[in-house]
This record gives C-alpha cells, structure tokens and sequence, in this order.
C-alpha cells in the first residue's frame, strides 16, 4: 500500500490524482490533504478519504460548525469515523508532508511550490511534482536538494512523464535530444494580429485540456512550454540546444527523445493526466481511465513550428533560462502578476509579453543560493510587474 500525502488536493492535479486512488484503493492511500480556498470541495475529500491530516490556507467560514478542539486546543473532525487533525494558515500544507506519507504529491499552484519540494525532500519523501515554479524558479537550489536527499523527484506533466517513459523511467538515461509537443494554446488558429483583443474568456477556452486560469492562459502564451524547457533542463541535464518544441495540435504525442542512433521514442495517448499521474505514484502500469487509441480515425499528426511574433511570451522565457541565476524567479514572478491582471481586465493579451520583457530588462544579475534569496527575488520582481501594469493599464483605458 503505497501512501500518499496530497498538496493541491482541490484543484484539477489533485482531482484527478483522488479519482486514482479511489479506483486504486487496493494500492494507494490518501493520508493527508492539502487544500487553498475551495473549503465545499475539501470537506467532501475529507469525508470520502479519512486522512489523519488536511490543511487549509485559512480558517473557513463555510463549515465551521464541522471542526471541533481538543483537550490540547488542537483543530479535529471526525470523518467516517476517524479523527482528523486540521491546521490553517498560509504555509500550513507544510503540515501534510507526514512521515506516514510514501510518496507527496505537489500539485501547489504558484511559488509555494518550491517551499513543499524543499520540505518534503528534507524529509526523505519521493516526490511526484506537478509544480512548474518548483524547477523554474527554484532550479538548482531545488535540485540540489533532491540529490543531496537522494529522493526520487518523479515527473507528472505528461511532457515530462512522456520524456521519463521513453527513457525507461530513469532520468539519467543518455540521449541525444527532447522534443517537447505543445497544443499552442487557444489561440494557435489565429494570426498574431488578432491577438492584440482577445478577451480572457476566450483565452481560457483550451482546446484539447481542461486547466486552472493561468496555466490555461499561459499555455495561449506558451509561457507553460517555456517553463516545460527549462523545466527539461533541470530533470534531464539537458542544455537548451538539446530542446526543440513543436506545436502538434492534436495532443496525442506527448512528447519525444531522440538518441544517438537517431530513432526517437514517443509516448501517444488521449489527452488524460490520469496516467502520468499513475506511473509517477507507483512507476507501474495500471488500468486507467484514458480509452485507447483507434490510429484509423487519428488520420494524421501534425507538427508547426514556434512561431516568434505569435509566442513572444515562449521566446522570452527561454530566454530567462538562458541568462540564469535569478531571471527565470523574476520571469514567473512577472508572469504570474501579468495573467492576473489580463484574467481581470487591466491589460490586453498582447500586453503580457510587454511585462515579462520590462521586468527581464530591469533586473540585475543575483546569484540564488536560498530560498530567502528566492523570496526576495520574487517579491522585487512582482512590484516590479504591478508598476509597469499600472502604467500599461493607464494607457489601456485612456
């Protein structure tokens, strides 16, 4: 029985990594959660899994009535019968990485992320990670860790997973080059003309993943590939020369390696993140819920390239890595400000890459040896992001 401590348990990761171990119950146990905001969702987790431990970024208002104290002033409930102790606050998912817990799964949303891989590498966990921030930002202050701790650091974006599996679930296997696919977004029919008034709603609409805002929005930018490039270099050593990207509007090609031979392994599939999450819980093949591939109606897969005038959001983030220490910090802390403000009104879609590339031009060199030095790094950057957005936005709505 493979136990599992789950951070990011509300939101689409975490669904889906639940729908696993309920259809798995036999090989998997949920026993801590980790949640945000979305209080109706947890307490419905609670109530289907019993774990010993579930967090919450704050005390609800929502179903107050179903928490009680203990003699010690603890936080409880009692679900299906069983006791489960609750903690509240802003780093209280660090709670949920328990020393029962096999494996945690960090399906976190945004830079907290780096915080959960560091912890839980600290305390000998495998780790399955669905959180780009954590190699993006964190890097090799990140990775460092995970080799230091010698844990085992298991990919569950399908990019990543298909890249792990066609070099036989080691990442340490040579090869001589990745080919990342990306969907190209919501927007990968439209010239870069048009981009300039797109609206959020449209944006949000992927046509081949069902995500969260930004990352939905960031795969309209192709930040999301950027981030799967730099997140390729961490996981596999590569170099960014090592990297191509194509754009494969189907989905069906998750991803690709080539090795010295030439011959290139690819992973095919539907569209589903069961699987990778799967294969990263356990590293075994079991049914999943992801039909299989009828190759008569595929009738073809197709490639693009990257376009520069329609992607310069990928170009840019390419370019963070590329320039090292604490740009790629900066570049996500600017992104993440600059989705938020598109997602509520304040800036066009076009204006995105206006921000990422004013704070790139405004940082300077800072060498990142600790995740105070992360912290820092993202906070200078974020003021950084809303100053511009405020500038932008004045024109905006002149």
């Amino acid at each position: 029985m493979i136990k599992i401590a789950l951070l990011g348990s509300t939101g689409s990761i975490g669904v889906q990594t639940l729908e696993v171990a309920a259809r798995h119950s036999e090989r998997f146990e949920i026993v801590s959660l980790a949640a945000g905001k979305n209080v109706r969702a947890f307490f419905n987790q609670l109530e289907k899994f019993s774990p010993d431990v579930a967090t919450l970024s704050a005390f609800p208002e929502e179903g107050r009535e179903k928490i009680s104290t203990d003699e010690d002033g603890a936080f409880y409930l009692t679900a299906s019968g069983k006791k489960c102790r609750l903690y509240f606050g802003e780093d209280a998912f660090l709670k949920a990485i328990v020393k029962e817990a096999d494996v945690v799964v960090v399906a976190l949303v945004g830079f907290i992320g780096v915080k959960a891989v560091l912890k839980a590498a600290e305390a000998g966990k495998k780790i399955a990670l669905a959180n780009k921030e954590s190699l993006v930002v964190g890097g090799e202050l990140v990775m460092n860790a995970v080799e230091k701790a010698g844990v085992e650091l298991a990919p569950v974006d399908s990019e990543h997973s298909a890249i792990w599996q066609a070099l036989g679930m080691n990442r340490r296997a040579p090869y001589k080059k990745i080919i990342l696919t990306a969907s190209g977004g919501a927007f990968r029919d439209k010239k870069a003309e048009e981009l300039k008034d797109v609206t959020a709603a449209e944006a949000l609409k992927h046509p081949n993943w069902n995500m969260g805002g930004r990352i939905t929005v960031d795969c309209a930018t192709m930040v999301n590939k950027g981030f799967e490039v730099i997140e390729a270099m961490r996981l596999y050593g590569a170099k960014a020369e090592q990297i191509e990207v194509v754009i494969h509007p189907q989905s069906i090609i998750h991803s690709m390696v080539e090795f010295e031979d030439n011959a290139v392994l690819a992973q095919l599939s539907y569209p589903t993140m069961e699987l990778p999450i799967q294969l990263a819980l356990c590293g075994e093949r079991l049914s999943a819920a992801c039909k299989p591939l009828d190759f008569v109606q595929l009738k073809s897969l197709t490639f693009l390239p990257v376009d520069r005038q329609k992607y310069p959001c990928f170009f840019l983030t390419v370019d963070s890595v590329r320039m090292g220490d604490n740009y790629p910090c900066a570049l996500n802390a600017a992104d993440e400000v600059a989705v938020a403000a598109f997602l509520r009104g304040d800036i066009r879609f076009t204006d995105i890459a206006r921000v990422l590339k004013g704070v790139l031009d405004k940082t300077s060199r800072a060498k990142i040896t600790s995740l105070g030095d992360l912290e820092r790094e993202d906070a200078r950057a974020r003021a950084l992001a809303e100053k511009i957005i405020t500038e932008i936005h004045g024109t905006f709505i002149a």
